[in-house]
C-alpha cells in the first residue's frame, strides 16, 4: 500500500521543470517491482523446466503430468498466500481443509452411490463451510493473540480435520477411503507414452485455468477483491478507510478453503485419496514450498512455482523410480529460495509480524522476600516429595507395559525441552527436532551395533545431532520466524524419507537392534524398569544443564536475542554465534533423546519423522508454554495419558485438538502459565497473611485487576446516519500488490 502511494506521487513529480506522464504499460509492467518479480519467476520457471527436461531426461508426458498436479498444488499455495497476507501466519490446516472435501467426495460416490455432480458440489461447499466455521469460531477469537498462538491454532485445526478425514469413510460403512470411483469423461483416453491420460486430467486442464482467471478478475475488478487486497496490505490503514476488516478476513478464509477443496477433489480424481492416512500434509508440503518461493506475497508467482514443483516431483520420481528421492530435492529448492531472498526486501510490517512469533512468557523465580518463609519452604518441599513419589516410587508397582509408556514419555519430554532452548529462549521457530533426533538415533544405533559403550554411543549421537543442527541453523542467519519453520519442516521430511533411509545410505541401521546393554555391569537396561530410570536420570541431567545455561551469560544472550536482536548487538553480543549455540544445544538434547528412542523401540525411527509427528511435537511444547520447562513436561504427560487411554486414532486426534483448543481459549499462556499463576497466587496469599511487601507480586495483582481497554475493530462512522457507504473507497488502495 505504501509502495503504491509512493509510485503515484513519483508519477506527478516534475523533472527539469516539466510534468512527466508515465505510460500505463510502463508503470504496471517491468518497472513495477512486483511485476519484475513475476517476470523473473516466469523466466526462472522456464529455465528450470528446461533443466529438468534435459538433466533428468524425463519424457514430455511426465512433465505434462507434473504440471497438471502442480497446478492443483498452486491453488492451495495461493490460499496459503492469501491467509498469510491477511493474518501474518502460515495456515497449517490449508491442506486438511481440502483433504476433508477429497475424502468426502470419494465416500459419497463409492459409499453412498451419489451422482458425480451433486457429490462434487456438496464436497466443495463442505470445504468452504469448514473454512468459514474455522475463521468465525477460532481465527477471529485469537486475532489479537501472538502469531505463535494463532499458528498453533491452525495446527490444532489440522489435527481435528485429520480425525474427521479418518471418520468420514466410516459413516458410509467403509473401512478406508475408496481408491476407485467413476468420473465423467473417463471414456476420453489418449496415450502419450509412457502415460495414459484420462478425462480427469482434461477436467483439471479446463477447471484450473478457469478458476485462476476468475480469481484474477475478482481481485482486479470487484470491490470485494480490492478490499481483500487492501486489507492484506495494511489492515490498520484499511480500517481507517472504512473497510470492514473482520468481514473481509472471513471472505479470505472462504476463498482459501474453496481453492483447497477444489484442488483436493480434483487430485482425488487422478491419484485417489491416501489409504489409511490423511491427505493434508501431502498437499501442504508442496504448496508450502511454492508459497515460500513467492515470499508469501505474490499469488501468481506461488502458482507458477507450484507448477514447477509438480514437474520436478514427477521428473525426479521418473528418474529414480522411488518416492524417497523427491523430498530432498524439494528441501534443496526451499533452502536455496529462502537463502537467495534478500532479507532487506522484507517490509517493516512483515518484520513486525514475524517478531510476534517470539512472544514467550518468562518464568520468574520465587521472590527473595518469600524464599525463606517456612510455609513456602514446606509447601514446595511437599511438592518435590510428591513429584518424587510419582516419578520414582510409583513405577515400581506398575507393570512393564505402563512403564514402557512412561519411558517413551520421558524421551518425548527431552525432545520437547530441546524446543524450549531453541524456540522458548532464542525465538527460532523449528519444526525439525525429530530430524535431529533421527540423526542422533542412527549414529547411536550404529555405534551400539559395533560394540561401543552405550553412554559413549549416546554422547556421539548427541554431538552429531548438534553438528546437524548447526548446519541447518546456518540459514537462520538470513531466515527467521515462520520461514525458518518451513525450512526445518522440509529438512525433517527429507531426513525421514532420504537421508536416514537404509535403502539410500548403507550406514543407516536397518536391522532390529539387539537387547539393550547392561549399564556399568550392574543394571540390565533390557528390563523396562531399569531403562525407565536410566531415561529419567538423563532427563534430570538435561534439566540441570538447561538451568546452568539459562543462568549463564550465554542463556541471557539467547533471551536478549529473542527480545531485540538489533539492540543486543549494540552491546557487543554476537547474535550469529548465539543462535548457532542455541541450535547446537537444542540439537544435542534432541539427538540424545533420539538415541534413547532407538533403544526403546529396538530399531530406527521411521514413523516419528513424518509431518504429523513434527507438528504434534511443536504443538505439545507450545501448549505447555515454551518459557517453562515444567509446563512443557506437564503437557507431554497429559498427551501421553490421552494416547494411553484413547487407542482409536481418529478419536484421539479429535480429543487432542478440541481439548487443547479449550485450554488455549481459556488460558493462552498454556499449562506453564497455569502452574505459575497458581504458584504466584499462593505466594501472594502468604505475603498478605504475614504482611510482607513483595513489589513484583503487587504489580502483577494490580495489572490483573485493571480492566482491559479494547480498541474497536471498526472505526467510528465518518458520515451521517442513514447515508450510504461503499465497501471500499473509490481509490483502489493497494491495488496491484498481492497478485
Amino acid at each position: 500500500m505504501v509502495d503504491a502511494i509512493r509510485e503515484e506521487r513519483s508519477e506527478q513529480e516534475p523533472v527539469r521543470g516539466r510534468r512527466v506522464v508515465v505510460p500505463g504499460w510502463a508503470r504496471d509492467g517491468i518497472t513495477d517491482p512486483h511485476a519484475r518479480r513475476g517476470l523473473y519467476a516466469a523466466a526462472g520457471t522456464i529455465a528450470f523446466l528446461v533443466f529438468v527436461r534435459f538433466v533428468y531426461e524425463a519424457p514430455p508426458a511426465i512433465l505434462f503430468n507434473g504440471a497438471v498436479l502442480g497446478s492443483l498444488y498452486g491453488l492451495i499455495a495461493m490460499g496459503l498466500v492469501l491467509v498469510y497476507r491477511s493474518n501474518k501466519i502460515i495456515n497449517f490446516a490449508q491442506g486438511d481443509l481440502g483433504g476433508v472435501s477429497g475424502v468426502l467426495m470419494a465416500s459419497l460416490i463409492a459409499g453412498a452411490s451419489w451422482p458425480f455432480v451433486p457429490a462434487l458440489a456438496v464436497s466443495v461447499v463442505a470445504g468452504v463451510a469448514v473454512g468459514a466455521l474455522v475463521q468465525t469460531t477460532l481465527i477471529r477469537r485469537f486475532a489479537d493473540a501472538p502469531r505463535l498462538i494463532l499458528t498453533v491454532v491452525t495446527i490444532l485445526v489440522s489435527t481435528i480435520l485429520a480425525g474427521v478425514q479418518l471418520i468420514i469413510p466410516q459413516l458410509f460403512d467403509l473401512k478406508t477411503s475408496p481408491q476407485g470411483f467413476p468420473v465423467p469423461f473417463d471414456f476420453f483416453r489418449f496415450r502419450w507414452a509412457p502415460l495414459t491420460f484420462r478425462g480427469s486430467h482434461l477436467l483439471v486442464l479446463l477447471a484450473v485455468p478457469a478458476l485462476a482467471a476468475a480469481l484474477a478478475w475478482f481481485f482486479a475488478r470487484t470491490r470485494l477483491g480490492i478490499a481483500v487486497r487492501a486489507s492484506a496490505e495494511s489492515a490498520d490503514r484499511a480500517r481507517l478507510l472504512g473497510i470492514p476488516v473482520k468481514r473481509v478476513n472471513l471472505y479470505v478464509w472462504v476463498i482459501a478453503a474453496g481453492m483447497s477443496a477444489v484442488a483436493a477433489v480434483m487430485r482425488t480424481f487422478i491419484v485417489g485419496p491416501p489409504i489409511g492416512s490423511v491427505l493434508g500434509p501431502t498437499l501442504l508440503f508442496r504448496a508450502l514450498a511454492a508459497a515460500v518461493i513467492a515470499k508469501m506475497e505474490n499469488l501468481w508467482v506461488a502458482f507458477g512455482a507450484a507448477v514447477a514443483i509438480g514437474v520436478v516431483e514427477e521428473a525426479v520420481f521418473f528418474d529414480a523410480q522411488r518416492t524417497s528421492a523427491v523430498p530432498p530435492v524439494l528441501f534443496a529448492i526451499v533452502l536455496v529460495a529462502l537463502v537467495a531472498q534478500s532479507r532487506g526486501t522484507v517490509s517493516r510490517a512483515v518484520d513486525k509480524a514475524q517478531s510476534t512469533w517470539s512472544a514467550v512468557r518468562e518464568v520468574r523465580p520465587i521472590p527473595p522476600e518469600l524464599a525463606g518463609v517456612a510455609a513456602v519452604r514446606r509447601t514446595f518441599l511437599g511438592g518435590r516429595v510428591l513429584l518424587f513419589a510419582v516419578l520414582v516410587v510409583w513405577p515400581v508397582f506398575l507393570g512393564t507395559g505402563r512403564v514402557n509408556l512412561m519411558s517413551y514419555g520421558v524421551i518425548y519430554g527431552m525432545l520437547a525441552l530441546s524446543l524450549v532452548i531453541l524456540t522458548g529462549w532464542t525465538g527460532q521457530i523449528s519444526l525439525g527436532q525429530w530430524g535431529f533426533a533421527g540423526f542422533g538415533g542412527a549414529v547411536t544405533g550404529v555405534m551400539y551395533l559395533n560394540g561401543w559403550n552405550v553412554l559413549v554411543a549416546l554422547l556421539a549421537g548427541g554431538l552429531v545431532g548438534a553438528a546437524v543442527a548447526i548446519a541447518v541453523g546456518i540459514p537462520a542467519l538470513r531466515i527467521r520466524g515462520l520461514f525458518l519453520a518451513v525450512a526445518t519442516f522440509a529438512f525433517t521430511l527429507a531426513a525421514g524419507s532420504f537421508f536416514l533411509n537404509p535403502q539410500e545410505f548403507s550406514w543407516v541401521p536397518a536391522q532390529r537392534l539387539p537387547l539393550r546393554p547392561i549399564l556399568l555391569e550392574r543394571w540390565d537396561l533390557e528390563t523396562e524398569h531399569a531403562f525407565y530410570y536410566f531415561c529419567l536420570a538423563l532427563l534430570g541431567a538435561v534439566l540441570l544443564m538447561m538451568k546452568a545455561i539459562r543462568s549463564s551469560r550465554t542463556g541471557r544472550a539467547m533471551v536478549a536475542v529473542r527480545e531485540n536482536e538489533r539492540g543486543v548487538q549494540a552491546f557487543g553480543v554476537n547474535a550469529v554465534r548465539t543462535k548457532l549455540v542455541a541450535f547446537a544445544f537444542s540439537g544435542f538434547v534432541a539427538a540424545v533423546a533420539g538415541g534413547l528412542a532407538v533403544m526403546h523401540q529396538h530399531g530406527r525411527l521411521a514413523v516419528q519423522l513424518g509431518a504429523e509427528e513434527n507438528l504434534r511435537l511443536f504443538l505439545i511444547a507450545v501448549v505447555g508454554g515454551l518459557g517453562s520447562a515444567a509446563g512443557v513436561l506437564t503437557s507431554v504427560g497429559l498427551f501421553q495419558v490421552v494416547d494411553f487411554f484413547v487407542p482409536a486414532a481418529e478419536v484421539r486426534l479429535l480429543f487432542n485438538g478440541i481439548g487443547v483448543l479449550l485450554i488455549l481459549l481459556v488460558y493462552p499462556s498454556g499449562l506453564g502459565g497455569i502452574l505459575y499463576d497458581l504458584r504466584d497466587a499462593f505466594l501472594r496469599r502468604v505475603a498478605t497473611a504475614r504482611g510482607i511487601h513483595v513489589p513484583s507480586l503487587v504489580a502483577d495483582s494490580r495489572q490483573a485487576d485493571e480492566p482491559e481497554v479494547l480498541e474497536p475493530d471498526e472505526p467510528p462512522p465518518m458520515v451521517a446516519e442513514g447515508d450510504a457507504v461503499d465497501l471500499v473507497p473509490a481509490e483502489p488502495v493497494g491495488a496491484g500488490r498481492m497478485p
